[in-house]
């Protein structure tokens, strides 16, 4: 499932031959900066922004050590929040996409201030709205978020048809969805978000008591610390790999197909895997670097609030109307993100 796949070959060869301004919210966060490193390799010029909440100056460093100067010099970073109106019609002056990326994210943090989270996702949402509406940006895809889905149980997920949110965070990306389609209808105004399912990938931050669970667990291997599964491990879900949120994002962005506008899409792998056999893949994964994690047996603790049991996501919507088809399954994307984490923890054991 690593080769190219061919909706998005034939947008990059477009790319490459017609430079666009694009701006990435959150673009010193870990989806933002692969965006960002992703379209200017491909020659476009970028407007990069991020208040560093969560992102860091890292990711951004590490983004311009990858890249040619020439393709460098096409970048330009604001460092500013989403919730200054100001700063978002600055952002959005010339832009033709903006990827809005920029959120708090997280269930528990939403529990633990959901007035924080309203501000950055509901406040800042709409700034950025108005910003480019004003603006005349040409398209706005927006990262929308499987936590949509709320206490709906049916699997897999259909974007059509939701449940009642179980978190604050949950109820912001909801609104986000709302916004977006009065927008389309009011002011004619195009959007596409993306619903995210777990998307994981290198740079990836692995600290903090909201760390993703995959980050989390293999800097915990590495650095021999334990590893604790929040209830019985069967809880599941559905992975997908960076490259596949990015190309989500382009064939959004960039779509000509009428009916693929104002609309949501889940982005995802359309699979499903458990926390216990998460931990299997990344004990398996790292042992050629540290033979001893063979023997690592997970601890558990209690299910944590607010999240769901199963997620899984169908694509067909996105594949039908964008010609997205994932890159990467969940083994193959941890084989592709796992250098990343082993290079920073394996031998010394300093921070990412």
């Amino acid at each position: 499932m690593s080769a190219l796949p061919t909706a998005l070959a034939a947008l990059e060869q477009r790319l490459l031959a017609r430079r666009a301004r694009w701006l990435v919210t959150g673009s010193a966060g870990f989806i933002g900066s692969h965006l960002v490193e992703k379209l200017l390799g491909l020659g476009q010029t970028v407007v990069g922004l991020d208040n560093f909440a969560t992102g860091h100056r890292r990711n951004i460093d590490e983004v311009q050590a990858l890249l040619a100067p020439e393709q460098w010099q096409l970048h330009r970073f604001i460092e500013a929040d989403i919730c200054d109106p100001d700063a978002c019609r600055e952002a959005c002056i010339g832009v033709d996409f903006v990827l809005h990326q920029a959120a708090l994210g997280s269930v528990p943090r939403s529990l633990a201030n959901p007035q924080a989270t309203n501000a950055a996702n509901i406040d800042g949402f709409l700034n950025m709205l108005v910003a480019a509406r004003d603006a005349g940006v040409r398209r706005f895809v927006y990262a929308a978020s499987s936590s949509t889905y709320g206490d709906h149980q049916a699997l897999p997920k259909v974007e059509d048809t939701i449940g009642r949110p179980l978190s604050p965070y949950a109820v912001t990306k909801l609104v986000n969805e709302l916004y977006a389609e009065v927008f389309a209808r009011c002011y004619a105004f195009p959007s596409i978000g993306l619903r995210y399912f777990n998307v994981f990938g290198a740079r990836q931050d692995p600290q903090g008591a909201y760390a993703a669970v995959i980050p989390r667990w293999t800097r915990a291997l590495l650095l021999g610390e334990p590893v604790t599964i929040n209830g019985d491990g069967e809880t599941s879900r559905d992975f997908c790999f960076v490259d596949n949120a990015v190309q989500a994002n382009l064939l959004a962005a960039t779509s000509d197909e009428p009916a693929a506008l104002n609309q949501v899409y889940n982005v995802a792998v359309d699979d499903r895997t458990t926390l216990n056999r998460l931990f299997e893949i990344l004990r398996d994964a790292l042992a050629d670097v540290r033979p001893d994690v063979r023997q690592v047996q997970a601890a558990y603790g209690e299910f944590r609030a607010g999240d769901v049991r199963h997620s899984q996501a169908d694509i067909g919507k996105a594949r039908r109307l964008l010609g997205y088809l994932p890159s990467h399954a969940l083994q193959a994307g941890v084989q592709a993100a796992m250098p990343w984490y082993v290079s920073r923890f394996a031998v010394t054991g300093g921070d990412a």
